[in-house]
């Protein structure tokens, strides 16, 4: 069933190349597997993998489309910020508290969400609720 299995984001790109270095640049990430052109697959030092792929519809989701689990949600923000990644702020969320552009939400810790080169929304948090 379901609940035994591996579950990857796939993630929009209208632009492979561009995407490929963004990536890189931002996140030092190299594809550790290619797909004819049409396809990248990355694996993070966290062992989780994500896909890349070509399509026309990149950035047209208005949700978060992945989530990085950090261990300084604080600290990475600096950390991308530095790198030219431009933070989202979402005031009309109920119930959150922000700091700049880190959201503390009640009951799940904190979060920043930013879009990668394609327009995908992406979010760092620092992972689930400590129980």
């Amino acid at each position: 069933m379901l609940d035994h299995s591996a579950v990857e984001a796939n993630i929009p790109a209208a632009d492979l190349d561009r995407a490929r270095q963004y990536y890189a640049d931002t996140f030092g990430l190299m594809p550790v597997e290619e797909f004819g052109g049409e396809a990248l697959r990355y694996r993070t030092a966290g062992g989780t993998f994500f896909n890349v792929y070509r399509t026309e519809y990149a950035g047209q989701a208005g949700h978060t489309i992945a989530q990085w689990h950090v261990d300084d949600v604080d600290q990475e923000v600096r950390e991308l910020t530095a790198k030219g990644v431009d933070f989202e702020i979402y005031p009309d969320m109920p119930g959150v508290e922000w700091s700049g552009p880190v959201a503390t939400i009640p009951g799940l810790g904190k979060a920043a969400w930013f879009k990668d080169s394609e327009g995908n929304i992406m979010c760092v948090d620092d992972g689930m609720p400590k129980g």
